[in-house]
Formats: structure tokens, C-alpha cells, sequence
């Protein structure tokens, strides 16, 4: 369909890409189908193939669909524990699945928050730090250990227990508010896009900061203290330039709708680096596509480096990615990325969330509404507690060096 869809229109370079892995393609897609029903791991690519086929599983809005895709890999036995094949599907997960977990919010009892409360009694300390709580989906394993990373990265910044409240479709926000009032609790930490929609049903006297989302409409993030899970370009340019020295340029794709406030922050960032950002506006897949041609029939391999942010309209994982590694490998241009499950696949390098330092991070902004009383200036903020995952084969295919493992968090081909 995707095929038929494009080729009356493409240009003869995409034409002739399409053409050659047409069979190919298809067949990919039969095969995503049964490796998804069957949530099978994805293997190790073999960067000399022709065909580069895709693993992340689209994550529907709905709660069911969700769960459906969802349920045999929480059925895995590898599933409750974090790895690098199930990183960047669980974040994009809990992102889901808080649209579901806190709204609507339907007041059904005080059962679920009075559990919460009582769970949370014990961690009365010190009034300085009894003034954060925290807002979390109440949802198990993997999930569960995310959230208690970040909460341990928290405690560690304030210096203290922070009451927590893991909570479900039964919310009650009376309840909820009665709670943090009573806890005089001066700045709420909410995890997840829709926990922002709990949080407007909240005491107005009480500051929000958000944390785990990519990113959110600006007229919203101008409201709140918003963390993303977009690694900040400043980090991603400082560890281009140490593994490819002569960079002098950044490519990269985008859909404004999603990342202009991050485009504004990589324009400076590049600066400071030396290096000028061309960046290519982009809000349909067509359009992606057509930007994709002009960076492979234009790029200089020894000068420039493309970088994929997360983004959902230019680097799609079933057409545009497979697309992106197959052009950049044949033309040894260097690829690094902000979603770390592309590192497998055949990206240079990527940076993904440390969860105990995104929840210092988090604790920094809600210490700081608090310092600032609460006229702190509410903004995008992007990730800065980062670990770096690289992949040693497409390193040597380009001639980087990487004589420094140890440097690294995480490497491919696993050894």
C-alpha cells in the first residue's frame, strides 16, 4: 500500500530504491507481522544486507490497542527487566499508557488514593522535603522499575523520602487534593503526558513539573515545567564531534508541529560547536522523503553527519527508517540518533535517559519552581542525564575510532 501510494510520485531516486526492494519490502512486512504477534526478540543486522528490516511495533493511542500490542511482551520472561531491545518500547509505552491510566478521570472512591496514602505514610521525613510528591501510573513490571529509578534519582537530589502516589483509572482527585494538601506539598512531580491532564485538576496552589514525555504542543509546555525525553542536542553535537572530529555539518529532517522548540535549541547548540545546522522542514511523509533524497544526493560523508530526533512524521520506522540506514551505509555517511533502539539497527550512536539523573533533573525543577516562588519561567526542557549507546560495526565502517569502549554504556553487536 505505502509503495503503491508513493512511486506514482517520487522522484527516480526513489523510484529506483523502491523498485529494487519492493519484494523485499513486502515481505518484510508479512514477516513484522508474525515476529509482533509473536513479540519475538529482534536479532543483531547484518549491515552488509540488502534489506534492513524494522522491530518497533507502533503504539496506538487507545488503551486496548495498546495492550494488545503490549501483552506478549509483558508476558515475556525478558520483560521485567530493562535491556536494550525493550528500552525505547517501554518509554513510549508509559507515554500510552498514562492516557489511559490518568484520564478521563472518573471519581469512583477514595479506595485507590487512600491506599496510595497509607503506602506513602511511611515516608514522612524532614518538612523541606515533605513539600514534593510525585504522580505515577500504578502499573507492574517492566514499567514499575522505570518509575522507581526516577524516584530514587529524586530522593537522592532532595536528600530525603518525597511522597509518592502511584495511581489508576480510579482516581479520585478530591481525595487526591485532600492528600496533598494535608502533606502541604508545594510541588507535584507527574510522570506521563496525560498525568499534565491530572495535574490541571489540581489545587492551583500547588506548582506541576512534568517528566517522561518526547514532547507536547507549546501552547501547554508554556503553562508547565515540561522535561522531555529528548536528549538535548547540545549533548548529542559535543559526542559527535568527539567521535568525528571533522564534522563541520548536522542534517536532520523535522516536523515543526513536534520539534521546532528542539530545532531552536539545536541551532545555538550547533554554534557553540562549531558546526551549522541544516534542518529540513517536513509535515507528511512525502515531504520527509523528498528531504531525505536531497540530503543523499548532496551530503558530503566526510564533512557531514544526519541526526534523527524523535519524530514521528520524518523518521517513521517502516519506510523512512529502513530507507535512512540502507542510503547512509552505501554512502558511509554517519547517522546518530535520539531513540536508542536505532542503534541496533545500524545508527552510529545514540543517548538515552539515565532514570536516576532524569529524576535528579526532575527534582532540580521542582526545587527550583520552589526557590523561585513558584514564577519560575515554564518551558520544553530536554534531557540532559543521558548514557551513550554506539555501534562499534558502523563505527568501523566509517573509520571512526572507538578504541575506547569503556567510554560507551552500551555497544553493538553485543559481545
Amino acid at each position: 500500500m505505502l509503495t503503491t501510494l508513493l512511486l506514482p510520485c517520487a522522484t527516480p531516486f526513489l523510484r529506483k530504491w523502491f523498485s529494487r526492494r519492493f519484494i523485499d519490502f513486502g515481505a518484510w512486512l508479512l514477516m513484522s507481522s508474525l515476529l509482533m504477534a509473536a513479540a519475538a526478540p529482534a536479532q543483531a543486522i547484518p549491515m552488509d544486507s540488502a534489506a534492513l528490516p524494522g522491530r518497533n511495533a507502533p503504539l496506538h493511542e487507545d488503551y486496548s490497542g495498546v495492550m494488545r500490542a503490549l501483552d506478549p511482551v509483558l508476558d515475556s520472561p525478558a520483560s521485567s527487566q530493562l535491556t536494550p531491545e525493550n528500552y525505547d518500547e517501554l518509554m513510549l509505552a508509559i507515554e500510552a499508557l498514562t492516557d489511559v491510566v490518568v484520564f478521563p478521570i472518573r471519581v469512583a472512591g477514595p479506595a485507590t488514593v487512600t491506599a496510595a496514602r497509607n503506602a506513602t505514610s511511611k515516608f514522612a521525613q524532614a518538612s523541606e522535603t515533605d513539600t514534593i510528591a510525585v504522580i505515577y501510573p500504578d502499573i507492574g513490571e517492566p514499567y514499575r522499575s522505570i518509575f522507581t529509578q526516577i524516584i530514587d534519582g529524586i530522593e537522592s537530589k532532595v536528600k530525603g523520602r518525597v511522597a509518592n502516589f502511584p495511581v489508576d483509572s480510579n482516581v479520585d482527585v478530591g481525595e487526591l487534593n485532600k492528600s496533598l494538601r494535608s502533606k502541604d506539598i508545594k510541588v507535584v512531580i507527574v510522570l506521563g503526558r496525560q498525568a499534565m491532564k491530572l495535574a490541571s485538576a489540581l489545587d492551583r496552589n500547588i506548582g506541576v513539573v512534568v517528566g517522561g514525555v518526547l514532547t507536547t504542543p507549546e501552547n501547554e509546555s508554556r503553562k508547565l515545567q515540561v522535561n522531555s525525553l529528548s536528549p538535548d542536542p547540545a549533548l548529542l553535537f559535543s559526542r559527535l564531534k568527539e567521535m568525528m572530529p571533522k564534522a563541520r555539518r548536522v542534517l536532520t529532517v523535522y516536523d515543526p508541529r513536534q520539534n521546532a522548540w528542539l530545532m531552536r535549541l539545536a541551532k545555538e547548540a550547533a554554534r557553540v560547536q562549531g558546526l551549522e545546522l541544516v534542518a529540513r522542514e517536513a509535515q507528511d511523509l512525502r515531504s520527509a522523503m523528498h528531504a531525505y533524497q536531497e540530503i543523499f544526493s548532496s551530503s558530503d560523508s566526510s564533512h557531514d553527519a544526519l541526526w534523527l530526533p524523535q519524530d514521528s512524521t520524518t523518521v517513521e520506522d517502516s519506510a523512512v527508517l529502513p530507507l535512512v540506514l540502507q542510503e547512509s551505509w552505501t554512502n558511509s555517511l554517519a547517522v546518530f540518533s535520539s531513540s536508542v533502539g536505532h542503534v541496533k539497527r545500524g545508527v552510529l550512536f545514540s543517548l538515552y535517559p539515565d532514570n536516576v539523573g532524569m529524576g535528579r533533573q526532575l527534582a532540580s525543577s521542582a526545587l527550583d519552581f520552589m526557590a523561585s516562588g513558584g514564577h519560575k519561567t515554564a518551558a520544553m526542557v530536554p534531557l540532559r542525564e543521558v548514557l551513550m549507546a554506539v555501534n562499534l560495526r558502523t563505527a568501523k565502517h566509517l573509520g571512526l575510532n572507538t578504541s575506547r569502549p569503556e567510554s560507551f554504556d552500551m555497544a553493538f553487536p553485543e559481545q
